[in-house]
């Protein structure tokens, strides 16, 4: 009989987490994450991406460095969320990679069903606050009509068919997300920058993920609002809506292609 080698393990994972001043909760959301994927059967770890902290988030997040190995923590300049994904993504070291926030707004118990579309074949899988089976809890009404009409404008403009763009929870293969962010140009070797900041690179990955045609799968997810959110509805939406201007003139340029 034929010697079948080895059987294949399930795709290793690395989970890229972007924070910003989160003392509050960042021992909480790595207590869970770590709990979560302790207790499954494939190999991980959690990169926790600090953005310039000027709390103790940084000095909290090492501190989980000597009780498990899958943590990494890797301190950046203050850049904005954009730069700290970037460099999870280009630290990450497993087959698939998905980056969430660190309010853990959407459960990372969504990992499951994501995974399960990589395995059907899908490149990128992203999830959705939005459609059929989508759970939107508390949620301020004028900051949800302000989403609703800047994904209008997205829809239009780049990326018809895809009805939320900005939900934090978003998972690719390694060779994907490597392509993606190192053909990105928004953000891309940004300086150092004050207060949160909110943009729209998640935009920028989906028109390059299209323009590449990268198999993409939407998931809805349930998503609860953060009372201590950093995102400021005016100001983020002024500067998502220039973000995406920009995308639009990159790809009327072929700079995707």
């Amino acid at each position: 009989m034929q010697n079948q080698g080895p059987v294949q393990s399930e795709p290793s994972l690395s989970v890229v987490i972007p924070t910003y001043n989160e003392s509050a909760r960042i021992d909480g959301t790595i207590e869970a994450v770590l709990a979560y994927l302790d207790a499954q059967p494939y190999e991980s770890e959690l990169l926790i991406v600090n953005d310039g902290s000027t709390d103790d988030t940084s000095s909290r997040a090492h501190s989980w460095e000597t009780r498990s190995s899958r943590i990494r923590v890797i301190d950046i300049p203050h850049a904005g969320k954009a730069a700290a994904v970037r460099r999870g993504v280009g630290a990450a070291r497993n087959d698939l990679v998905v980056f969430t926030d660190a309010d853990l707004a959407t459960p990372i118990t969504f990992l499951e069903p994501f995974r399960a579309a990589i395995a059907e074949g899908f490149d990128i899988v992203i999830g959705s606050r939005e459609g059929a089976g989508a759970d939107r809890i508390g949620e301020p009404q004028l900051r949800h009509v302000m989403g609703r009409v800047f994904n209008g404008i997205v829809r239009v403009l780049l990326l018809p068919g895809i009805q939320d763009t900005q939900c934090g929870f978003k998972m690719f293969t390694k060779q994907a997300a490597r392509d993606l962010f190192r053909s990105s140009r928004l953000y891309a070797g940004e300086a150092e920058t004050t207060g949160a900041r909110v943009t729209a690179f998640d935009v920028e990955l989906l028109v390059i993920a299209r323009r590449r045609r990268y198999a993409i799968k939407v998931i809805p997810v349930k998503w609860t609002f953060g009372e201590n959110s950093k995102v400021s509805p005016v100001n983020d939406t002024v500067t998502n809506l220039t973000d995406v201007l920009k995308v639009k003139l990159n790809d009327l340029r072929g700079l995707y292609d």
